[in-house]
């Protein structure tokens, strides 16, 4: 069998990607770079932002359905510019890759459904609007109708269709939306999120179709430089809590797990408050590992995390949640459902990602 790795540059090349998929740490040139002194517009920056060399969409949350228990979901987009000159008229170039990404976390099979898709941004195939959130790859798609955001997947695996409605306005990430990544100017992006969004729908998973509510976040990010110099990978929290207040936190890791480059988060309160946390107010402090069975990757999958002075611990829904997206992104990573617990009582929901522990993290 080929191995994964080959499988994934053959693709790519099929794609038009190649060796030119954006892999540097900090923004090559040609592309936009973050600028601290914007302000985010909306519905405007709900859209896309091609000058950028990578963007997402990315939305995660838990599902209840009646008969079976909760689950949890993650749906994204990504929007890649590859290093090619952007000014060929051909139809064929592709100025722009759309990779979309589906799971669904499932205790009663153990491990994620999983399910992924790329092409180029070509003959209306797949893309992604500019002035609206819209972002499409075949029968996928995320699309903004009024304030709510409409989901569809369907695929073999697993099919989703999800209205998310927003309870809250927009949570703008670092300062006004410009989120620092690290100590180099170019390791940022520009950010919001939507916690607290409420789900309704349907999920086809392990033969069942079932209706579902719940309750969602949403991240919007776009980029030239994703990774700040020397950084391994992320980990990265959107939490939802049951009194309405939210929290996203995420530290930059470096060539050891415990090595932390830079940290940042927000903290909105139960009232609507929002405070900037940054690096010496975060902490993820690992109590729990896990190895996969398939990758050998080892993960920490259970935290004790303190975010200013909030202090919580996090434990999976299940242990199996981890992402092999080596066809798509060429990555390995660890996406899953998180309980909130504060004194071992229950206090919200949310979605841990973990990137970088099997090899050092290229998009």
């Amino acid at each position: 069998m080929m191995p994964p790795r080959r499988r994934w540059l053959l693709h790519a090349g099929a794609l038009g990607l190649g060796a030119t998929l954006p892999r540097a740490a900090l923004a090559a040139p040609g592309f936009a770079v973050p600028d601290p002194s914007y302000r985010l517009r909306f519905p405007r920056d709900h859209g896309s932002h091609p000058g950028f060399r990578i963007e997402w969409w990315y939305v995660t949350g838990w599902l209840e359905r009646p008969a079976t228990g909760p689950i949890g979901f993650q749906i994204t987009f990504f929007r890649a510019r590859p290093e090619l000159p952007f000014d060929n008229p051909s139809r064929f170039h592709p100025r722009h890759i759309i990779i979309a990404h589906a799971a669904v976390s499932d205790p009663a099979l153990g491990r994620l459904r999983h399910a992924q898709r790329a092409a180029r941004a070509v003959f209306d195939l797949a893309g992604a609007a500019e002035d609206d959130t819209r972002v499409w790859l075949g029968n996928w798609q995320l699309q903004r109708e009024g304030q709510a955001y409409r989901a569809a997947i369907a695929d073999a695996a697993l099919a989703l269709e999800l209205e998310l409605q927003p309870t809250q306005p927009v949570l703008l990430q670092g300062r006004e939306g410009y989120s620092r990544k690290g100590v180099d100017a170019g390791a940022a992006s520009h950010y919001y999120s939507q916690p607290q969004l409420q789900a309704s729908g349907r999920c086809r998973a392990g033969g069942r179709d079932e209706a579902v509510t719940g309750r969602a976040w949403l991240d919007h990010e776009w980029s030239s430089a994703y990774l700040p110099r020397g950084a391994r990978g992320w980990d990265w929290v959107g939490l939802n809590f049951d009194d309405g207040s939210a929290l996203m936190a995420f530290r930059m890791r470096g060539q050891s797990d415990d090595a932390v480059l830079w940290a940042a988060g927000t903290w909105r309160d139960a009232r609507g408050n929002s405070v900037a946390l940054d690096a010496q107010s975060i902490r993820f402090i690992p109590l729990r590992h896990w190895q996969s069975p398939r990758t050998a990757v080892r993960f920490p999958v259970e935290f004790r995390l303190v975010a200013g002075a909030l202090e919580v611990e996090l434990q999976p829904l299940m242990d199996d949640q981890e992402s092999d997206s080596r066809a798509t992104t060429g990555a390995i990573y660890w996406e899953g459902a998180m309980t909130v617990l504060r004194e071992g009582r229950r206090v919200g929901r949310g979605y841990l990602e973990l990137t970088g522990y099997g090899e050092t993290l290229r998009i």
